[in-house]
């Protein structure tokens, strides 16, 4: 699939493409920040994540966490949405230096079109990432916090990914739908979709 285009993973819902204008919204950041959206002077990078402690986004979003620089120096905000409480985000997720969006009754999820199918663990294109994620859930567990993935996540375990660049009036700049737990931009694809007079 295309990475500055949205299609529907075939259930019928609503999914939003490149081009969309967003609506605007006020949303409260677990830090207890308003966050607004579209953001009047920057671009905004919509991330739809998966659950608090999810060691498959938790491996990504450090990708994300080393080059955060450059992603800044872009004009980009980075915004993660998690189908989890406040809480669990504050338990997990406190050391992510993004702005964190809790929607444990996924009412973002559905605005967006963002979906889950038991095809986001068992894709084969998920195969050979499987030690990985299993490496990081072990260093997570390990680690001086010892954070052991919850086996029963608020909103499940089979969602997938989605990106959203979305620019100051709201337009959609590009989006993607992920087809497995894996599948989202990495920081190369964000800054590859951002205009070149923000770079």
């Amino acid at each position: 699939m295309s990475a500055n285009s949205a299609t529907s993973s075939g259930s019928g819902k609503s999914t939003i493409a490149a081009g969309s204008v967003i609506p605007a919204r006020q949303l409260t950041a677990v830090s207890g920040e308003p966050v607004k959206i579209p953001d009047p002077a920057k671009l905004v990078h919509l991330q739809f994540a998966r659950f608090a402690g999810c060691p498959i986004c938790n491996l990504h979003l450090r990708s994300f966490v080393r080059r955060s620089g450059e992603i800044a120096s872009a004009g980009i905000w980075e915004i993660v949405v998690f189908h989890s409480s406040s809480e669990q985000l504050r338990k997990y997720e406190s050391d992510l230096p993004f702005t964190l969006i809790g929607d444990p009754g996924k009412q973002m999820y559905r605005q967006f079109g963002v979906e889950s199918t038991l095809h986001a663990l068992i894709s084969p294109r998920m195969w050979p990432l499987w030690p990985r994620f299993i490496w990081n859930a072990l260093r997570m567990a390990l680690g001086p916090q010892h954070l052991i993935a919850p086996l029963k996540p608020a909103g499940g375990l089979v969602g997938l990914p989605a990106d959203f660049l979305i620019a100051p009036d709201g337009a959609v700049i590009a989006a993607k739908y992920g087809q497995h737990a894996y599948d989202q931009w990495s920081v190369d694809d964000l800054l590859a979709h951002t205009p070149p007079t923000r770079h």
